[in-house]
């Protein structure tokens, strides 16, 4: 059953080639006469009928179209379909003999309404006549059959590989399509390329990496950038320290933090433990790489051999929080321009983190397949709950899928510009300012109650980014992707336009040389997508 689908599905990528093929398959005692030949004459017979059906559904249209209409009058028209009516027979027939001439003359014949039971007859007997002849010749005669209708087909041995290789990749590609686990996970790869917030990066920023370079050009050089905020390590384009950010900001409005720097795991994780007795913090706990990118690494520590495998696995310096279960987080862009007496939020990301609910009968990892976005990254998903996989959770019950408020990591991005209010605008600028030679990034902050993060009094500041962060409201699945460009690129004017101005007031630039050091060594450390959290 499974070869005749594929001999089927290859007639309509070359009818001619899957017929020599089958008959070779045949000859090879691969497949028998009978259903060989049979799927042959379906697979061409269901061909032909789509080739009237596109003529037929499209017809109406070609003939209308402007210069259609110049060339063939209405007259003409129905002269050609009483011909074709009064030959369907031979003709038909016998485009199915004259290799070449069946494609435009069956989408002709939809084109011209020819009545389908008259279509449907006729091709059907030009299939049965063609076909099985065509098979038997090559299962009888094999290839020297083959070298002799190479002219009249206009199959080459190329050809003939080529169709061959095709059943082959076709039947292997169903045979693992017949597991469950196969269909899911090709199912969701296609959905994740249907949505463009899932493209590669390489993809989706080849418009921005093409605009950042003209900006380049017309503000004196790339590193021009790097002044936008000359109070952060190279403007905040790569490697900065977290720690060190968070201490310039106000601790009234930022999430307590802890360096851990290197060494034995022993001695770290006795410092860590010694940092969380001092500041009275218990567990569970947020540990991250104090050097990292897009959330890359971070994890909920809940018992301290858990935290002892983490510095095991993170050799470099860990920022260790205590953690702020929300239950809500923003991604607040910021930026104010050199000279201005006040900044403002350029966008918000209202962050939605993934929580699958029980039904009491299913697993973690079937619920996780069964949601419509979070099978769109269920490897993520299944990696970072291993060993929960099994666990069935009871109706009603939530369990959490991702900490961490970043995409790549699961986290839902929402636009959430319906936060912005003046009280909120007038706090983010007031926390901005007393960072000294900060002037645009990406605030990460968690909250508790909406209406006092709109008021601009409940923040807890998580971290806080340079000209590298992003409007992460672009990834809204309900946004356009031509939005997010337009929004991409304003972005990257105003970093520009900021680094320009305190360029031309004397602030430093990062040296090109630096610049390639800083995209050489980031390209090297794992992505988001690669660790879990």
């Amino acid at each position: 059953m499974l070869t005749a689908l594929v001999i089927v599905l290859g007639t309509l990528v070359s009818e001619d080639a899957t017929c020599i093929a089958t008959g070779l398959l045949i000859q090879r005692g691969q497949i028998g006469l009978t259903s060989g030949i049979l799927s042959c004459v379906a697979g061409i017979y269901l061909g032909d009928l789509g080739l009237w059906a596109l003529g037929r559904a499209f017809g109406g249209a070609a003939l209308q179209w402007p210069w259609a209409a110049q060339r063939l009058s209405h007259r003409a028209v129905i002269d050609a379909r009483a011909w074709l009516e009064r030959h369907a027979a031979g003709a038909i027939v016998a485009s199915r003999f004259l290799p070449g001439t069946r494609f435009a003359l069956y989408v002709v014949a939809g084109v011209l309404g020819l009545p389908g039971f008259v279509f449907a007859l006729w091709s059907f007997i030009g299939a049965i006549l063609w076909t099985p002849t065509l098979v038997l010749l090559s299962a009888s005669l094999g290839d020297s059959f083959v070298r002799r209708a190479s002219p009249i087909t206009g199959l080459a041995w190329s050809s003939r590989a080529a169709a061959a290789l095709s059943i082959f990749l076709l039947l292997r590609t169903l045979r693992q399509l017949a597991d469950a686990g196969t269909r899911r996970r090709v199912s969701a790869r296609i959905a994740r390329w249907s949505r463009w917030e899932f493209w590669p990066a390489w993809l989706f920023y080849l418009p921005v990496t093409a605009w950042i370079a003209w900006l380049a050009v017309r503000h004196r050089g790339l590193a021009t950038m790097t002044a936008a905020n000359p109070g952060m390590p190279d403007g905040g384009l790569v490697r900065e320290s977290k720690f060190d950010i968070l201490q310039r900001l106000p601790s009234r409005w930022t999430i307590p933090a802890a360096l851990i720097a290197e060494g034995p795991v022993e001695d770290r994780l006795h410092r860590l433990q010694m940092a969380a007795d001092d500041r009275g913090w218990a567990l569970p706990l947020i540990l991250k790489p104090d050097v990292g990118q897009r959330g890359a690494g971070v994890r909920l520590i809940r018992t301290w051999p858990a935290a002892a495998d983490y510095l095991a696995a993170v050799d470099g310096a860990v920022i260790a929080q205590p953690y702020h279960p929300g239950p809500f987080e923003a991604g607040v862009f910021y930026y104010r321009l050199p000279g201005s007496p006040r900044g403002h939020i350029f966008s918000i990301t209202d962050k939605q983190f993934p929580v699958l609910i029980g039904d009491g009968v299913s697993t973690i990892e079937t619920l996780i397949w069964s949601h419509p976005r979070f099978r769109l990254q269920a490897s993520t998903f299944i990696a970072r709950h291993a060993a929960s996989l099994d666990h069935v959770p009871e109706a009603g019950e939530a369990f959490r899928l991702a900490v961490a408020g970043n995409h790549c990591q699961g986290t839902l991005f929402r636009d959430g510009s319906h936060l912005i209010t003046k009280a909120l605008e007038r706090r983010i600028d007031e926390i901005a300012r007393s960072y000294r030679g900060f002037f645009v990034g990406r605030f990460d902050v968690r909250y508790s109650d909406v209406g006092a993060f709109k008021a601009g009094e409940d923040l807890a500041i998580v971290e806080l980014n340079g000209v590298t962060s992003e409007s992460t409201n672009i990834y809204d699945p309900n946004g356009a992707l031509l939005q997010a460009y337009r929004t991409l690129f304003r972005q990257w004017s105003i970093i520009f336009a900021i680094g320009a101005a305190n360029r031309a007031q004397g602030a430093p630039v990062s040296s090109v040389r630096r610049l390639f050091e800083l995209v050489r060594v980031h390209l090297t450390m794992p992505t988001p997508c690669e660790v879990s959290d």
